[in-house]
């Protein structure tokens, strides 16, 4: 199926190790492929209800994070807005508990997008530490995977840019050490 306006939202805090992954893929996303006119890439970190929005004016909304389900670090689940209404109460984190207030409080409105929730588990998420760790890292590619996928779906395929590919080892060190640059033209 083939949507008109499409966003791709990375949710997590890069300070608590894995729990950026999805902060961490769609950064990797945006400097790696050519994004569409009719797709728009949120890095959405701690923004929680700031988000409604997009679940209210976008067609298609997909949420890349970390989840609580049980498995392997690394395992990858992806679940639609029915899907996530009838998990009820097993939420275990921040993020999942926001996620599923706002697409209940949405389906009372009729003014909501498509949801589809892609979620990793992660390895770490209590050490306050930038980056990933081995165990997450290591499955991020498929993690990329699953959103390519899921965009694909929804009537966008991503096409790589000619630049030499940036890694997530190179994404990660910019985005959790960011440099200022200072203009000093007189």
């Amino acid at each position: 199926m083939s949507y008109e306006k499409v966003a791709l939202i990375g949710i997590g805090n890069i300070l608590f190790h894995d729990e950026g992954l999805g902060a961490y893929l769609v950064k990797y996303i945006e400097e790696n492929y050519l994004i569409p006119e009719n797709l728009t890439i949120v890095e959405g970190g701690t923004l929680g209800f700031g988000l409604m929005t997009y679940y209210q004016e976008y067609d298609k909304i997909i949420v890349v994070g970390n989840g609580s389900k049980e498995g392997e670090p690394g395992t990858i689940f992806s679940e639609s807005a029915d899907e996530i209404l009838k998990g009820g109460n097993v939420r275990k984190t921040a993020n999942e508990v926001e996620i599923t207030m706002m697409v209940e409080i949405c389906s009372f409105h009729e003014a909501m997008g498509e949801v589809q929730l892609i979620t990793m588990i992660p390895y770490d998420i209590i050490e306050v530490k930038n980056g990933l760790t081995p165990e997450v890292l290591s499955h991020m590619p498929k993690l990329v995977e699953a959103t390519l996928d899921e965009l694909e779906r929804s009537g966008i395929k991503l096409e790589p840019k000619r630049a030499p590919k940036k890694s997530f080892e190179a994404i990660i060190e910019a985005y959790a050490n960011p440099k200022q640059t200072i203009d000093c033209a007189i």
